[in-house]
Parts: C-alpha cells; structure tokens; sequence
C-alpha cells in the first residue's frame, strides 16, 4: 500500500512524515511517499526540518529533494493524507477522481489541529512540528493495523 503525503513546498511536513512514516511503520507492505501542490522540483530539504529529524530519529535527509504533485504519485497512491483542508482542496480540484481516498492528515488519525507550517522557524518550531507529525502517523498506523482502511 502506497501512502503519499502532501503539503505545500514539499521541503518541511510532508518530507518528514515520509520519514518518519517510513522508519516507525512496522506493518509490512506500508510505504509512504510525499510531494508538494506548489513544490519547485529539486529544492531542498529546509536545514531544520532535516536537523530535526537526524536529531530525533536519527534519519539523514540532507539530500533530499522537493517532489511537485502530479497524476502519477496520486493514482498511484492507495491513501492520500495532506497537512491541511487548503491542500486537500487544491489537490482535489486537480484531481478529483481521488476524493475517496484523500483525507487531511487531521481527519484520518481523528486529531485535534492541522500540521502547522515551520517554514522560515527555529529548530524548536521544527521540532514542535515534528513532534506533532509523529503523534498523527502513530494514530494512522494503528487504525491501518486495526483495519479501519483497506490494506
């Protein structure tokens, strides 16, 4: 199962709940990917989001680069989750042949807030962010263990 995660550059939240999905997930067959509606191809990580990363899971990013949304990775993709309502809007407006399986990241694992964006922040903002990620992608784990989504 394909899982992508979509924000807005593709440089900070979706590129690290891709990783951080990716090493906590430990059903098998899981996958996740990210892209960006707005995201400039080959950009780079942002600095801290990398840093948070290496700092709290020990997973090196540095080279990463910025992915645009496109037809490909959303057919591709078993389950869609974005940061926010605004990316699930945009996403959807382009390609709405995938609303049954595009739910903001807040919908799906029944949090409280939408993904803040640390864009520009410190790396205590980042880290807020991350911590904020991790929390999610644990509750989307469970419910994809639980079997409350096809997998």
């Amino acid at each position: 199962m394909n899982i992508l995660f979509v924000c807005t550059g593709n440089t900070c939240r979706s590129c690290m709940a891709e990783a951080i999905f990716n090493k906590i997930n430990d059903v098998e067959g899981l996958i996740a990917y990210s892209a960006g509606v707005s995201a400039i191809p080959d950009s780079s990580i942002s600095k801290n989001a990398s840093l948070s990363l290496k700092n709290n899971l020990d997973v090196e990013l540095i080279d990463r680069k910025a992915v645009q949304v496109n037809k490909r990775l959303v057919d591709s993709s078993d389950l869609i989750l974005t940061m926010t309502s605004r990316h699930k809007e945009f996403l959807l407006s382009y390609f709405p042949e995938v609303s049954e399986k595009t739910f903001t990241l807040k919908e799906f694992s029944e949090s409280d807030d939408e993904v803040s964006d640390p864009y520009g922040g410190n790396l205590d903002i980042y880290h807020r962010t991350f911590m904020q990620l991790k929390d999610n992608i644990e509750l989307v784990i469970e419910k994809l263990k639980k079997g409350i989504w096809n997998i």
